[in-house]
């Protein structure tokens, strides 16, 4: 197994786990707001990850240059598209979720 082989296997494993820890964010919390948080973090970071696992496999070529564009579009538009849902939700009217007491309050 070469040193190039184990960078990208270890790369791409650890970008598939940020992505998979945030499919389970996004049903595990309670409203819209917080369930955007991980896919608006955890899935930019999962995709880069992944990406760069690509990079170092394929070495520097033409289709590394390519890969390195969509990091930088993924790098702008995640978090743009992002904050659009959320600041639509919240102009739509979206209350946030808050936590209740015991007694029902």
């Amino acid at each position: 197994m070469s040193v190039k082989l184990f960078f990208s296997g270890f790369f791409i494993f650890l970008g598939v786990l940020f992505i998979f820890v945030a499919a389970i964010g996004m049903v595990r919390f309670p409203d819209f707001y917080t369930r955007v948080h991980p896919a608006g973090k955890a899935d930019t970071l999962g995709q880069i990850l992944v990406l760069i696992g690509l990079i170092v496999y394929q070495g520097f070529d033409l289709i590394t240059i390519k890969l390195f564009f969509i990091i930088c579009f993924i790098l702008l538009a995640n978090p743009t598209a992002t904050h659009a849902l959320v600041k639509a939700a919240y102009l739509s009217g979206l209350k946030p979720w808050i936590k209740k007491n015991k007694d029902g309050n």
